[in-house]
């Protein structure tokens, strides 16, 4: 009897095609429940548990994302995106992203830049604690996309080292990277002409408690402070437990109701504008040069772009496309030196910035990170200037991986 050939696994979505489904809105629960029949079916499908990890992060249940990863990552550390595109003459350019396990916001988003591109992107898992392969899958540009946190800063020192042993020079360096984290960004840019950031620093529960109850001035936490303060938690994300208090007492309320033991502290800066409004724009450097990534517009100072209501009004998105549009002879050209500072100190082939303007005139730099994403899922036909300038980030993208898989 003959026997019956093995079915070839589906391959994974990934994580732009997944997000892009659940930002416009779609159910992702009876996808999540076909990744979980074919697991069912064949242990060994990686793909589909991988899939559903990111299904599952997508739907806020967080801890069960980590335990359906880790699962796949048992059953494989490798995991392949082919190329969106066919190239135009021999084979797709291969793109090794080392990644580190966990949710979301851990590692650089580099599906939505490789959508539309001869790229196949392939994602090496490195779990810490674990020994660093001696060598790499075959790859034309290796791409260090583990983000900085507390949880990624041994990993990304080790594989700093290891980078000689393989003989390879990564887009973003792991060592450049460990810089991003907000204090270090802070120490880096404050001073620096024509840029502002926030006066930033670390400090253990502790400490801050007794600043609460009058024990320790502010001067010895944070340099030329005053209230109000903006708090949250050591790696905290997306405005999760990020706070403005303006009070000790406010500060001592804040720390009851919010867990962790570790907390960035930093200087509020009202940088609204003459109409009151708060403009928080996203900036990418490729190769050293300047993109239009977003711009969100809100009556709140935490602004973040699914927050800011950009789908409601219309002047929003028209401020957002003179932004977009012309970037290259407004913003970019008022911002350029600065963003040349940026560029220069951190030492990063690719880097995302979020910033404003303060009155006077300077950048004012919230956050740089190597990991924060970059699309255009929000609809064309109300969004048609984003796509366009979306094109040009993955444009240069792929091209910077020409240039340095051609060294």
């Amino acid at each position: 009897m003959t026997a019956s050939p093995i079915a070839p696994r589906k391959p994974l979505l990934g994580l732009a095609t997944l997000m892009t489904q659940a930002f416009r809105g779609t159910d992702l629960r009876p996808l999540a429940q076909s990744f979980i029949e074919r697991a069912g079916a064949d242990e060994h499908d990686a793909e589909a548990l991988m899939d559903l990890s990111t299904a599952l992060f997508l739907q806020g249940l967080r801890e069960v994302g980590l335990a359906t990863q880790a699962q796949a990552l048992q059953v494989s550390r490798l995991y392949r995106l082919e190329a969106p595109c066919p190239p135009a003459e021999g084979r797709p350019l291969r793109l090794l992203a080392l990644m580190m396990p966990g949710d979301l916001m851990t590692n650089a988003p580099l599906p939505f830049l490789c959508e539309g591109s001869d790229v196949e992107l392939t994602m090496l898992y490195l779990v810490p604690g674990e020994p660093l392969p001696e060598t790499l899958p075959a790859h034309d540009v290796l791409w260090t996309a583990v983000s900085e946190s507390a949880a990624s800063r041994t990993l990304l020192s080790r594989l700093d080292a290891q980078m000689a042993r393989w003989g390879v020079q990564p887009v973003n360096r792991p060592a450049a990277i460990l810089r991003t984290s907000r204090d270090e960004a802070w120490q880096m840019l404050h001073g620096l002409p024509g840029l502002a950031m926030p006066a930033t620093a670390l400090h253990e529960r502790g400490v801050l408690q007794e600043l609460a109850e009058g024990l320790r001035p502010l001067g010895t936490l944070l340099p030329d402070a005053a209230w109000p303060l903006i708090i949250r938690p050591l790696d905290s994300h997306a405005g999760h437990d990020l706070e403005k208090v303006d009070t000790p007492a406010a500060l001592a309320a804040y720390l009851e109701a919010t867990a962790g033991e570790v907390f960035y502290l930093s200087s509020f800066v009202d940088y609204r504008g003459a109409d009151g409004q708060f403009r928080k724009y996203r900036v990418v450097l490729v190769d050293g040069q300047a993109f239009a990534g977003h711009l969100g517009v809100s009556s709140h100072w935490m602004v973040h772009y699914l927050n800011a209501g950009m789908t409601d009004s219309e002047d929003k998105r028209r401020q957002e496309a003179e932004f977009m549009t012309g970037f290259d002879a407004g913003f970019g050209a008022r911002h350029a030196e600065a963003l040349g500072r940026i560029g220069a100190g951190f030492g990063l082939d690719y880097l995302v910035i979020d910033c404003a303007e303060t009155s006077d005139g300077r950048l004012l730099v919230f956050e740089v990170d190597p990991g924060a994403v970059v699309h255009s899922m929000d609809p064309e036909e109300m969004f048609p200037y984003k796509h366009p300038a979306m094109r040009r980030v993955r444009q240069a993208f792929r091209g910077l991986l020409a240039r340095r898989a051609a060294r």
